[in-house]
Order: structure tokens, then sequence, then C-alpha cells
């Protein structure tokens, strides 16, 4: 006898639809996987005849051939288990055959019979909700991810003797609750932007980052604050909105590094070490992986010690900095992960951090301070909105202990520029001012005479670039959103030329 059931397989970030077929004929007693099954696969035979041993379920002792189609994509993880026991099953006449596409199986069998958690279910829901696929079943671990997708039917089981209770209508699993984003904001564990005493200006900046989108570079000396303003800046973001947090769930799903209520609310922060590879920083692998930068999508990516990374791995940033993605390629197939993260890095001046310090002398030679600048490329650097002189603090102001402005109140007005530019590019594909492209620039942002010809002024005086001019417009444009200015005015340009240069050593 043979039978079909449908579960998924994870390409990419995408689910990609894979029929478990069975065929139970008489020979020998054999267990074949066929269908370029990897080695997790493959040992699926022991888990799927203990676990259906433990649950009391007879394993055919005849030759049972797996075929996974389509054959020709390659097949990895341990999801297979559980279709693969149902399919058993099925095809040895233990459970009722039934329409394929009623029901998609995933998870992992355990020795005892229980399911585990898998990755990537998040897409197998979605992929689910696509099909029409009436019933998802899944392990219980993976409920909570799988209930940000709406309109799907989701059915989370503890053991495999619970599924096939549900299959045979004995006892029916109880299905999951739909999950809205909740309206109170969960704590992010940063430090709260009025813990910080000074650097006014560098706050206005991350103000600025924050609102629109913009990537920063924080300079100056050890002990000046940057890592520390750095780990603050996610206080002050607005919060995911629920198609943001099915985005970014997917990815960490995907990863195998969701947090253990299984979903993502708060934007993300990652920090990885300045000796990271490009491979973990971009993604890939055998079968490709997401990186630092995917799992940073609509979040924050903070490169501390910015110079002290390899400069052929900054390299490596430059185009998922102007697309918004990254196209990995490898043996296996090409795969595309979002990328659209918030750059934050912060340097010292020079090797031994006292350039700009005006209280202590540099030791640096001309030649030291040049072959230290030379780890940043003009091009990376071109592509870098706001760079920030973040000065020593003076004493009296560090011993000072009147708090300064709380992180709700900048967030406050963060969240009302967001708010702006959503309505405005509410019929284009894009959430904020650092991700229109030059022609929706054109389109959508008109300085009035006074700040055009500032803006032109500052380009022939700088020798400005294309790519500069049209982050020094998307910067004022948030600046006048802060500033909830229809227009972008003089001060607005005047202010987005301070940032846009390196300060001087």
């Amino acid at each position: 006898m043979s039978s079909k059931v449908l579960t998924s397989s994870i390409l990419g970030l995408d689910g990609c639809l894979v029929e478990v077929e069975c065929d139970i004929s008489p020979g020998l007693p054999k267990f074949m996987i066929v269908g370029l099954p990897d080695t997790a696969v493959q040992e699926a035979r022991e888990r799927v005849k203990s676990a259906m041993r433990v649950s009391g379920m007879p394993f055919p002792r005849t030759k049972i051939t797996i075929n996974l189609a389509p054959a020709d994509l390659k097949k990895s993880g341990t999801g297979f288990d559980l279709p693969i026991a149902i399919a058993i099953l099925m095809a040895h006449g233990d459970l009722p055959a039934c329409e394929p596409k009623k029901r998609l199986f995933l998870g992992e069998l355990a020795l005892d019979g229980s399911l585990r958690s898998v990755t990537g279910a998040l897409s197998t829901a979605l992929l689910a909700r696509n099909l029409g696929v009436e019933e998802l079943i899944i392990p219980e671990q993976n409920a909570n991810e799988t209930t940000l997708v709406h309109k799907q039917n989701v059915y989370p089981a503890k053991t495999l003797q619970r599924v096939v209770e549900h299959i045979i209508g004995v006892k029916q699993l109880a299905k999951a609750k739909p999950r809205e984003n909740s309206k109170a904001r969960t704590s992010t564990g940063c430090p709260d932007l009025s813990a910080i005493r000074g650097q006014e200006q560098a706050k206005r900046a991350l103000e600025i980052a924050a609102a629109g989108g913009h990537n920063i570079l924080l300079q100056g000396p050890p002990g000046s604050g940057k890592t520390l303003l750095a780990r603050s800046f996610p206080s002050i973001l607005p919060k995911l909105t629920h198609e943001e947090s099915v985005d970014v769930t997917r990815i960490h799903s995907v990863a195998g590094v969701l947090p253990r209520n299984g979903f993502i609310t708060n934007r993300p922060f990652r920090s990885p070490h300045h000796s990271a590879s490009g491979v973990s920083l971009v993604g890939g692998g055998t079968i490709p992986k997401p990186g630092e930068i995917s799992l940073a999508h609509r979040g924050v990516l903070f490169l501390d010690e910015f110079p002290e990374f390899s400069r052929n791995v900054l390299e490596y940033l430059r185009q998922p900095l102007e697309d918004g993605h990254v196209t990995v390629s490898r043996a296996q197939g090409t795969v595309s992960f979002p990328a659209r993260f918030l750059l934050v890095a912060a340097m010292n001046p020079c090797r031994c951090g006292f350039a700009t310090d005006q209280d202590r002398a540099c030791s640096c030679t001309p030649s030291q301070l040049m072959n230290y600048r030379k780890r940043l490329s003009g091009p990376l650097l071109d592509r870098i909105d706001l760079m920030i002189e973040v000065p020593r603090v003076e004493t009296d102001r560090l011993v000072d202990l009147a708090p300064g402005e709380t992180s709700d109140m900048v967030r406050k007005r963060v969240q009302t520029a967001r708010d702006t530019q959503c309505k405005r590019f509410k019929k284009i594909n894009a959430l904020t001012n650092a991700e229109l492209s030059s022609d929706q620039v054109r389109k959508l942002i008109q300085p009035n005479e006074d700040a055009r010809a500032l803006l032109k002024q500052a380009i022939d005086r700088y020798r400005l670039s294309a790519r500069s001019y049209f982050r020094i417009l998307k910067v004022s444009q948030t600046i006048a959103n802060l500033d909830s200015s229809e227009q972008v005015q003089h001060s607005h340009i005047g202010e987005a030329l301070q940032y846009r240069q390196m300060p001087e050593r």
C-alpha cells in the first residue's frame, strides 16, 4: 500500500512544499529514504522506529520506501520525522487515508515518541496559509511563533500519540489562538538615555537616526560614552509592527535563535565582535543561513571598534547597506535574505585614541594616523548618513546628578516622525526616509529655494558625491519630520550638512 502526506523544507527563508510518499511492499525488512535527504533526514529512520514502538504502534516488518518529492530539492533538518511516521501509519492501514491537502505535518520525534521543536516553523505556517491547508500540526514548542500567522489553523501537539488520536478523531488537539502585537512595550534591557550625562549633540543625532532609519558613526576618545550611547539606542526605537514582527521572527526561526517566548516584538540589536568573518556577517554556509546583518533586519547592527574589523569584511556591507537585502550564492543554490538594518558604528579617532582629545596628546605618527584611516574605505563611509564627534565629558557634567531627557520622551517624537513617513509612503515600498530611492527622493522631497541653494553650495565646496546629495536630502527630510515641518527648510539642510563630514583629526 502507499500513502502521501505534506510537509515543508526551508530554502533560504521560504518554506517549500514537500510530499512525503510512503510505499510498503513485500520483501525483506528494509527502510529506505530517497529524494536527496541529508544526514539528519536519513537518521530519521531510527527515531521513527523507536517513537512508533514506544507509542504502541506497529512498525511494518517489510520493505518501506519513503520518497521526498520533489526529488531534486535538497532536504535537510529534522522536521521530516513526524510526516514520515504518519505516512507509514497510513500506508500500513493504521490511520485512515485522507486528502493530502487537508493537513501539513512538521516536527522532530524523540525516541520516547514526544515531539521536539524545529527551525523554520513560521515559514511553514506562512506556506500552509498560502496553499490553503486546513490544519497545520506542529510541536508544542513551535506554537508561539506560528500564532503570528493569521487565518491559519495551527494544532500544537506534545507526542506522536496525540497526533494519531487527533487524526482518528478520538481526542482533538486544541487549536492555537492567533496573536496580535501587544500595545504595551516590553523592556528592551537597554540603558536609558537619561543615564548618559552630556553628549547632547550625539543624542540629537541618535534621535534623527532612529526617526529616519539612518546609519550613524560615533567617533571619540576612549571612555567618552560611544558604546553606552549605542547600547541605549534601541530604547528610543519604535516598536515593531505586526508585519515587521513576522519578518524578524521568521529570520530568527530559520536561524534557530528564537527567544523562549517564540516570537520577537522588540527591534533586534546585534553586536558581533570585530573578529567576525564575512560569512558570519552576511550569511552563508553549505546550506545558506542568515548572517548578522539579516538577524539585525528592522533593528540595529552595532559594530564597536569599527576600524578593527577586517577591511574585506567591512566591504561586504556596502551592497546590503544600499539595497536592503543580501544574495548568497552557493553550490546548493542562490537565496536572498532581507537586511534592512540600521548601522551604528563606534570608533576611536586613532590607534591610541587621543587624536581629537584636547586634554591628552596623541602618540601616533602621521603614517599611523593615515594607515588607521585607510581601514575604512571612502565608498563605505559614503553610505553613512551621520558622523558624530563624541568628546570627553566635562567633569562638572559627569558628576551632575540631575537626570537628562528620558528614552520614553525621545521615542514619542521618533514614533510621531515614523508615523508621518508611513502615511507619506503608503503607496510605495518604503517605511522610512532612508529607504527611498533616488527617483523617489526627487519626487517626494522638495526643499524650498533657500535650502536648495545652501545644498548646491555645499556640494560644490566639499565635492560631495551623488549618493551624499541624496542622503543629505533624506536626513533633512527626517529633521523636518521631527520639527513637524511639511517642507525641508534652510535650517534642516544646515543641520544635515554638519553631520556629513568626518571630524578632523
